[in-house]
């Protein structure tokens, strides 16, 4: 009853799970398997003029992606966590006895596509002229059920791939066997982070952790996740920035922090925006906006060259150059360049008839600050392809940055912008706790005007700000966004392994007990829903002589061990 529902493929690798278990073979081993030499190393050491000791004793292990069997002799194609190798099975080799069942059964019937095993052998060149392992011996390591998605390759084209983004997001782990070329992604994400880690702490900064769960979202104007402790009987919220925390530890005496973070937003879904995402914070006592933007463009620059060798970037149709410096544009330089207004000094009424003349959507809870963050992300934004520091934002969009030395009404602000969308953010960062209560609670006013981004206020963070915290600079960047420019992925779901995804649609399924009520015995019943059907209609629109077949087929083919009904008994439960 348990094969029901299974494709002809599931139930075969299934039959051949039994067959190996009965031969005395588990398909599924706990002991170490002793590997010493992966598929690249071998293609890389492998030299016809010179002989390799260590070749002529591999040890490897992975999934056979493909076989070609051919009688004595037989070929299949392994794949490890490295890359892939042809092996080569010679059935007397294998089997130098008089018992040949490990190559004429387990190799060439019990064995499937997909299914991991281990290798012993020695390298050699095919005729054809490809490297190859000539295996001595091999070893089930774990037995696929499922078969994988057919991936066909001739003369460098690919056939039949795996592209469906709903499937290769969902299944992230067939995504990684059937496309190679993804595992490259995530390890060049891996190498952008470990370069930045490897940047940070050479300048002595100190990697920290702070909490995910917060009681005040605070560091950003964002929707949170809400949720409650139940101990506490207090409600709690997932982080949308740790910058608060991080600046408390400044405060208490450290130089320089930074944290790779996951940090979490209730807002929209889009190609750019995942609800969980990775960003990297870092705050640096003593320093100003103009030291970070020297020091984002070099770690940036470095992030490229580590990647790449180059600093210039291919991204969809555009080349980034990353090389620094990057150039230096005021917000309102770009809002007057890109729709001819100044809008410094304008009033909330007047930003929102500028608003209206572009036609840009606007409504009453938005202030100054998103005013100005509109026009500016719908009239300029997508001109600044190459890296561009974007500096003085005006004070209302910047809560907890500094006024702006010799420019009032604006802030020492940047944020670096890359092929049309934002990449990084940094502030001098405010330390005047009297400013910065005032700068809460103009975004609790926004609050309470409907602007359910508006920040929190903080009073603890203030209260760390009373005992003084040094002048500093505070630098955010995405790390998902970093990495699609960096592998040029057109879709954060491409460099994230599990992005989020709506649930899937699953199909109702039907209660057996309205057959069984019918006079269908309960065996039956379930044979009859696991087929499909689904109501008394769809069952009594079924010819008897139809339905009879069905049953004592579905009986046969998946050894159900029932006895098959016989046409009168289906004709009576039809007509019940």
């Amino acid at each position: 009853m348990e094969q029901l529902g299974l494709s002809e493929q599931e139930i075969i690798r299934r039959e051949a799970l039994q067959e190996l278990i009965n031969l005395g073979i588990d398909p599924y081993p706990a002991e170490e398997y002793p590997v010493n030499i992966h598929t690249t190393d071998i293609l890389g050491q492998f030299d016809d003029s010179v002989e390799n000791e260590k070749l002529q004793n591999v040890c490897i292990s992975g999934r056979i992606m493909s076989r070609r069997i051919m009688g004595n002799a037989s070929f299949a194609e392994l794949q490890d966590s490295k890359g892939k190798i042809q092996l080569y099975f010679k059935r007397d080799d294998i089997c130098p006895g008089e018992d040949k069942t490990m190559y004429n059964v387990v190799f060439k019937k019990l064995l499937d596509i997909g299914d991991i095993i281990g290798v012993k052998g020695f390298v050699f060149r095919t005729q054809m002229g490809e490297i190859s392992v000539h295996v001595k011996e091999f070893k089930v390591l774990c037995k696929s059920l499922r078969p994988l998605p057919i991936v066909k390759e001739k003369d460098g084209k690919v056939f039949d791939a795996f592209t469906d983004p709903e499937q290769r997001y969902r299944q992230r782990y067939v995504d990684l066997i059937v496309n190679p070329h993804v595992k490259d992604v995530f390890i060049k994400r891996t190498k952008i982070i470990n370069t930045m880690r490897e940047f940070f702490n050479e300048r002595g900064y100190l990697e920290v952790e702070t909490p995910i769960l917060q009681s005040i979202p605070g560091g950003a104007a964002a929707r949170p996740f809400i949720t409650h402790h139940n101990a506490l009987n207090i409600p709690l919220y997932l982080r949308i920035a740790n910058e608060l925390y991080l600046k408390r530890l400044i405060v208490g005496g450290f130089d320089g922090v930074y944290e790779f973070a996951k940090d979490f937003r209730n807002e929209g879904m889009d190609r750019t925006h995942n609800p969980e995402f990775t960003v990297l914070e870092i705050y640096v006592a003593y320093k100003d906006y103009l030291w970070m933007m020297n020091f984002t463009e070099e770690m940036i620059e470095k992030i490229a060259l580590a990647l790449h060798g180059t600093t210039k970037v291919q991204y969809g149709d555009n080349i980034i150059d990353f090389k620094r410096p990057f150039r230096r544009v005021s917000m309102y330089d770009a809002i007057k360049e890109y729709t001819g207004y100044d809008i410094e000094g304008k009033s909330e009424d007047e930003l929102r008839k500028i608003c209206k003349d572009f036609e840009i959507e606007t409504d009453s809870s938005m202030g100054k600050g998103k005013l100005i963050d509109a026009i500016f992300g719908e009239k300029c934004e997508h001109h600044f392809i190459q890296p561009t520091f974007i500096i003085d934002y005006p004070m209302e969009m910047s809560p907890l940055t500094k006024k702006h030395r010799s420019k009032p009404g604006l802030t020492e602000r940047f944020e670096l912008m890359v092929n049309g969308k934002e990449l990084a953010n940094a502030y001098s960062e405010l330390n005047d706790p009297i400013d910065q209560k005032h700068r809460f609670e103009e975004q609790l006013r926004l609050s309470q005007r409907g602007d359910d981004e508006a920040m929190y206020i903080d009073y603890d963070f203030l209260k760390a700000l009373e005992y003084g915290m040094p002048p500093n600079s505070g630098m955010g960047i995405g790390i998902d966004r970093l990495t699609m420019f960096m592998t040029n992925s057109q879709s954060i779901q491409d460099v994230l392994f599990f992005p989020q995804m709506k649930p899937e649609k699953k199909a109702e399924v039907f209660d057996e007990k309205v057959f069984i009520e019918m006079g269908i015995p309960e065996d039956w019943a379930k044979v009859l829903v696991k087929a499909g059907f689904n109501s008394v209609t769809q069952l009594k629109q079924t010819s008897v002589g139809k339905l009879h077949q069905i049953l004592c087929g579905l009986n046969k083919k998946h050894k159900l061990g029932l006895k098959n009904p016989s046409v009168d008994e289906v004709d009576k439960w039809i007509k019940n």
